[in-house]
């Protein structure tokens, strides 16, 4: 996420320790936003959830990025950016042991409130971390590292699926709904409790690192920002950013972006198994994989071989041709797994899982493609539009919940297609919208 500032570089010699500190920062936002794909399954199964039920979590955790946005500013504008890391941090580490009496109950009100808490603690982290980005080197070079920390934390969306699975979904085909049938009410209850549980050790394990990184933020020599005030005049004149449709336009291409991104993202587990996928709950690995291969293609190629408006089309295409995949892909037959890296020794998975995976590589270069193109000739409302476009991260909070509502109502496979309409408003604003200056009369 990258946001607009004013802030001079701090004055160091060095952007090494800055720079690895904002590093792990990256990462732990990763690790905790891609957890969520192998939760849903995870949850589904101990409370005993629809899929429209399920997907809640996502509802209940990206929300907060609209809700707690303004409050978020306010914090930081009184206490400063570093004293706002280690504040989402502490915030965090909270949600995490929210968890604990969560999993105790397994009451699914609980998890929601302890995923939200986690999302609040997020969105103070990010709009604090971020200008960091900007301001710990030359300007120039700002793209490049924010295209690193990008990297950093999709590399944590590949890790997390993996370690919830080897540390909570072991030994799962004693809890498949046909096992479960067959057990007694009580005996039932009992056995999704017991797996309900498993989550309390990780949890009190991951407080303990956020409130270790914590203190480690608050004592370290991270520099704090200058950031220079907001003019009066914009500070008076906020709805002059509606005069502006590429930047309105962009919140709403931001908005599809990352509905679709935690579509593919997060209901791959639950589509993994109801593909009876053996190893579902790893599968966000695949989708997060293919998303940094996807950075890695953006820092390589952008802007020397490619334009960013370029780069958003080809995403959207991209998108369109895979989310047909995913719709129209066999559920039996793995010959692309297998094509692309069976050999390798990593389980394969059928067709239209594949596609779905494949739609991380579409969606890598949306997010650096879009905020550029947003901010464009936005001049003093440059900071009005960048909060917009935080907003739009509400898109991850609806669109997945829609696909939820579709999938109950149809089929799994089936509702993917409120992919479409997103993507093919992504191009238009890949092709046309990111050009307008002005709305026709």
């Amino acid at each position: 996420m990258t946001t607009d500032t004013t802030a001079r570089a701090p004055a160091t010699s060095s952007a090494l320790i800055p720079m690895t500190i904002i590093g792990v920062l990256f990462f732990v936002f990763g690790f905790v936003t891609w957890l969520n794909g192998a939760l849903i399954p995870f949850l589904k199964i101990v409370c005993e959830l629809n899929e429209f039920q399920a997907l809640f979590v996502t509802f209940a955790f990206y929300i907060a990025y609209t809700v707690m946005a303004l409050p978020a500013a306010l914090v930081l504008r009184r206490t400063g950016y570093k004293t706002g890391m280690v504040i989402g941090l502490a915030v965090m580490a909270v949600g995490s042991l929210v968890f604990i009496p969560a999993a105790q109950s397994s009451h699914y009100a609980v998890f929601l409130l302890a995923l939200f808490i986690l999302g609040t603690g997020l969105t103070l982290l990010q709009t604090a971390a971020n200008p960091y980005i900007v301001c710990i080197g030359p300007r120039e070079s700002a793209a490049m590292r924010m295209s690193i920390m990008g990297l950093l934390n999709k590399a944590a969306g590949v890790v997390a699926p993996v370690v919830f699975t080897l540390w909570v979904l072991t030994g799962m085909d004693q809890f498949d709904e046909d096992v479960l049938l067959a057990l007694s009410a009580e005996a039932r209850a009992e056995r999704l409790a017991e797996l309900s549980n498993r989550l309390v050790v990780p949890y009190l394990y991951m407080a303990g690192a956020l409130l270790a990184l914590m203190l480690f933020v608050q004592f370290s020599s991270l520099p704090e920002l200058n950031v220079d005030a907001e003019s009066d005049d914009e500070a008076g004149d906020k709805l002059g950013i509606l005069n502006h449709p590429q930047a309105i336009l962009g919140a709403i291409a931001l908005f599809m972006y990352v509905g679709v991104e935690v579509i593919a993202g997060d209901t791959i587990g639950l589509y993994g198994r109801r593909m009876d996928v053996a190893h579902f709950g790893s599968l966000t690995a695949y989708t997060m994989t293919f998303m940094v291969i996807g950075y890695v293609v953006g820092v390589l190629c952008i802007p020397r071989f490619l334009s960013q408006a370029r780069a958003l089309t080809g995403s959207a295409i991209f998108g369109v041709l895979f989310t047909v995949g995913v719709l129209t892909g066999s559920g039996e037959s793995d010959w692309i797994a297998s094509i692309l890296f069976g050999w390798l020794g990593i389980p394969t998975v059928p067709n239209t899982v594949m596609f779905l995976a494949l739609l991380g590589l579409a969606n890598a270069l949306c997010w650096p493609a879009i905020w550029p193109l947003s901010l464009a000739d936005l001049g003093k409302y440059t900071s009005v539009g960048s909060a917009l476009l935080i907003m739009g991260i509400a898109g991850g909070a609806v669109i997945p919940l829609l696909y939820g509502h579709f999938a109950e109502s149809t089929s799994n496979q089936a509702a993917y297609w409120v992919m479409l309409p997103c993507y093919a408003y992504i191009l238009f604003y890949a092709l046309k919208g990111h050009k307008l200056r002005r709305w026709k009369s």
